[in-house]
């Protein structure tokens, strides 16, 4: 993921670059449905041969992959000592995940909420959008406290994992259990494990790599457009690193694992707090001032709660909800833009 860098507002743009900026837009949005498509494919698929509720696999595998941008872009921003990229990135990623993206999602095809998700990993996710400001306090997140967050990260995946392991089936059905089926189907599961498993990376690849083309494409496009660095960074940057959680979400819903869906957002939602804040900060401290942002943290909070209470309201979250997450987005938007 190339880190933005800053272009001449008002430069002639030759036509041929706005050509290539726009083949580069609808390649990268092609590769991006491809990816999404061979990614949901392939963790829907390895969730059954391992036993495990695709909402695990959303909660990890997935949420992890389509993090990746936002690590690689907050990961170049550090080093060049942006800290307010990296903050802005990661904060306003998690609201485009929980007030655009699951928006669209109920949108298209409103996802059913699993109880498990709202009573274990919703809280992480609220808490998370509690620690951000908490430990920007002083101005800083040091190395220490990025060390607890990406430990707090590896926790919450560990236990995640081992709550995941099916437990053997206490029933006594034993006496009547075809050993010889269940030999072939546990073969079967083992053969299909390692091609599921290609799929699934193949998958995750070309969400990355379509986001960065699409991001490339749209970028371009934008300062063709005269906009200034600061608006692509708010609308482009934000937008396109959530891009592969989009693509996931949006085809998992419509393929029916609506499970895995909402699993990737609230995943990646914990994932870019705890680990990507984390391991940046342990790289160099993020500097922030919490008065800078309030729009960014109250927005923050104030989406996930909304998120929060349209999943806990009747498990399923409606197209009227959907709505009212995505209007909520478009104020965000239209607030951040205006008041910087």
């Amino acid at each position: 993921m190339a880190y933005p860098t800053p272009r001449t507002l008002w430069c002639p743009v030759p036509i041929v670059d706005i050509l290539f900026d726009v083949i580069s837009l609808l390649f990268g949005g092609l590769v991006l449905y491809l990816g999404a498509e061979w990614l949901v494919k392939g963790s829907a698929g390895l969730a059954r041969a391992f036993g495990v509720k695709p909402l695990v696999i959303g909660l990890t595998v997935v949420a992890y992959g389509t993090s990746a941008p936002e690590l690689a872009v907050s990961t170049a921003a550090i080093l060049e000592d942006a800290s307010a990229i990296v903050l802005g990135n990661v904060i306003g990623s998690n609201i485009a995940n929980i007030a655009l993206i699951l928006g669209l999602t109920a949108l298209i095809s409103p996802p059913a909420v699993d109880g498990q998700l709202i009573r274990r990993e919703v809280p992480v996710m609220f808490a998370g959008c509690l620690a951000a400001p908490f430990v920007l306090l002083d101005g800083e997140i040091s190395m220490v406290e990025a060390a607890l967050l990406a430990a707090t990260a590896m926790a919450f995946t560990l236990y995640t994992l081992v709550a995941a392991v099916p437990a053997s089936d206490d029933d006594e059905a034993g006496d009547e259990l075809d050993l010889d089926q269940a030999a072939a189907e546990a073969r079967s599961e083992d053969h299909a494990r390692p091609r599921l498993g290609v799929i699934t990376f193949i998958g995750m690849a070309l969400l990355i790599g379509g986001s960065d083309l699409l991001i490339d494409g749209a970028q371009g496009l934008a300062h063709a457009l005269g906009m200034s660095e600061r608006i692509v960074g708010l609308t482009v940057v934000a937008v396109g690193t959530s891009l592969p959680e989009m693509a996931a979400s949006l085809v998992a819903a419509l393929r029916g694992y609506s499970s895995l869906a909402v699993g990737n957002i609230v995943g990646a939602n914990i994932f870019n707090i705890f680990m990507i804040l984390g391991v940046v900060g342990m790289i160099r401290p993020i500097h922030g001032s919490i008065t800078g942002m309030a729009v960014d943290f109250g927005f923050l909070i104030g989406t996930t709660i909304l998120g929060v209470l349209f999943m806990r309201g009747t498990r399923k979250i409606t197209r009227i909800e959907g709505a009212l997450l995505i209007a909520s987005y478009a104020v965000f938007l239209g607030l951040a833009i205006a008041g910087r």
